[in-house]
């Protein structure tokens, strides 16, 4: 049974009327016939012509579904740390662990989002009714949303350089400055509140201008996820 270099597997991606062949376990599968790959590409996330045997692991269905296919090769045994340029500890890691090389960072980037648009709620509440416990309760969810904004950050990154080889990618150079303003935004304001807790008693000077900090977080983290869903998502254009 042939055998296939990583270098030769990825020339049969399903471009130019080549087939398209993926690996896992060392076994390589000719997929061609899958409505599934018939890009090139699975769910726009998993490249043809790649050793799929950590993401499948991490996947919604078991390594099975591969076997409704022909084998045609195996792939040639190398060592793990270099195929996926990481540090051998963290391969072993990921390994054990497969859902720690895709989704720490989609698990973290729900809280960011949401405490951020809580905070600007919370605070519109307060001021449409006077209810004091909504101010309180946009504060609490500012503190979360600086928390959580360092959480996603730190994942954010940590994705990027494993599954996205660090590229400077159209999303990631829109996500990467707008998220550092947001988390900047969202410390001076919650330092501010803070130290000020009748900030917005008026909405004037100051209280106008923290209001309206406020409300620029909702469109922010509206623009930041919408540039993460779209690498994991991409839109077709017709």
């Amino acid at each position: 049974m042939k055998e296939f270099s990583r270098e030769e597997l990825a020339q049969f991606n399903g471009e130019n009327g080549k087939p398209v062949y993926v690996a896992h376990a060392g076994k390589v599968y000719d997929v061609s016939a899958s409505k599934m790959w018939k890009t090139g590409s699975h769910m726009k996330r998993h490249r043809s012509g790649q050793d799929l045997t950590t993401d499948i692991q991490g996947a919604p269905h078991q390594s099975d579904v591969l076997e409704q296919f022909p084998q045609v090769g195996v792939l040639k045994k190398a060592g793990e740390a270099a195929d996926l340029g990481i540090p051998s500890a963290l391969a072993a890691l990921l390994r054990n662990f497969p859902f720690l090389r895709r989704h720490p960072h989609p698990m973290t980037v729900h809280f960011p989002i949401v405490f951020m648009f809580s905070a600007t709620v919370f605070s519109l509440l307060y001021l449409a009714t006077g209810e004091k416990s909504f101010d309180t309760t946009a504060f609490h969810c500012l503190g979360a949303g600086v928390f959580f904004n360092g959480v996603a950050i730190t994942t954010g990154f940590y994705t990027w350089w494993l599954n996205y080889m660090a590229k400077p990618l159209k999303q990631v150079k829109i996500k990467i400055p707008l998220t550092l303003v947001m988390l900047v935004t969202s410390i001076v304001l919650f330092v501010w509140r803070l130290n000020e807790p009748g900030i917005l008693d008026s909405l004037s000077g100051a209280g106008l201008l923290y209001i309206l900090l406020v409300l620029s977080l909702a469109p922010m983290v509206t623009v930041v996820g919408w540039n993460g869903a779209s690498m994991t998502f991409p839109v077709e254009k017709e």
